[in-house]
């Protein structure tokens, strides 16, 4: 099995509207499949790829036009500048869970592999999805449960959670949690639940937020940012972000009532993955892509 599949490829390639010798960001190394792409284009240039799993570190394409940066891309301003970076041409960042991620059963996200409850993208970080389930406060796991992973029966959920622990393992969670589940929608039922444990664990909405706040500084006049969503509180983020200029969706204008955002979506709507695609890479599925440009000098 591949560390991971790259998503919507050719769409993400297309977007970033890569200058040959520019200078480009995959803030989402993963397997590097969307790195390799960006280094094909290229003649010269240069690309900088982050990524805060270990893990991913060997999947670096073996290129002199290539940095790996270890880190959270919610850190990325910072890393860029310890490399004498200041602005980029473009930057890709993919923010779903990689399938070597998925499919490791000691790391703990997947509903098909029995494994520890741990579900670090970095596992130097302290929280697991242990010691959430087991020492969070009852009313703490409600509050997670119902925006994380949009869970109606989040207090139930949560009651049979404290009344079971302590949970170890990911089959354990599974057979406390499934007879809340609908008929025919368990899977589901599960991947929020799994979904909104995960979030917490990783602060993932919060490093989106700090991620994309970076973006207009981060950009050249006319660079552009394209990102890859996989469910539809990070796809939320990312359109009040390219649309509003904040992760509220607050419209801002001026004066003569002039809408004011630092960048423009170039999106209407998500694109998605087409059907050979999903047929080839099934967790493409879920994939939205949203991509936005910062206004030009001219055009200022």
């Amino acid at each position: 099995m591949p560390y991971h599949k790259a998503a919507l490829p050719g769409e993400s390639l297309a977007w970033l509207n890569l200058k040959p010798g520019g200078t480009y960001v995959d803030a989402t190394l993963g397997g590097g499949g969307h790195s390799r792409l960006i280094l094909e284009t290229l003649q010269g240039g240069r690309l900088y790829g982050l990524d805060q799993d270990p893990a991913a570190a060997p999947n670096a394409p073996a290129d002199e036009r290539f940095t790996l940066l270890q880190g959270n891309f919610r850190h990325l301003r910072r890393l860029l500048r310890l490399h004498g970076v200041a602005q980029v041409d473009g930057l890709l960042a993919d923010f779903g869970v990689s399938s070597h991620q998925f499919d490791a059963a000691e790391r703990g996200f997947s509903l098909r592999h029995e494994g520890p409850l741990d579900m670090r993208m970095n596992p130097d970080k302290p929280l697991t999805a242990a010691q959430l389930l087991n020492h969070y406060p009852e009313a703490e796991l409600r509050r997670i449960f119902k925006p994380y992973g949009e869970i109606s029966q989040a207090g139930r959920l949560a009651r049979m959670i404290v009344k079971a622990r302590p949970l170890e393992t990911t089959a354990q969670l599974k057979e406390t949690a499934r007879s809340l589940a609908a008929p025919q929608r368990e899977n589901r039922f599960l991947a929020q639940v799994f979904q909104a444990i995960r979030i917490v664990v990783n602060e993932e909405l919060s490093a989106i937020e700090e991620f994309l706040q970076q973006l207009p500084p981060l950009l050249k006049p006319g660079g552009r940012a394209v990102c890859l969503s996989y469910h539809s509180l990070e796809d939320r983020l990312v359109k009040n972000f390219f649309r509003y200029g904040n992760t509220e969706g607050r419209p801002q204008k001026d004066f003569y009532g002039h809408l004011q955002r630092p960048l423009a979506p170039l999106t209407r709507k998500p694109i998605f993955a087409q059907d050979q695609e999903i047929e080839a890479n099934p967790r493409a599925r879920s994939a939205r892509l949203r991509a936005a440009q910062k206004a030009r000098e001219d055009d200022q």
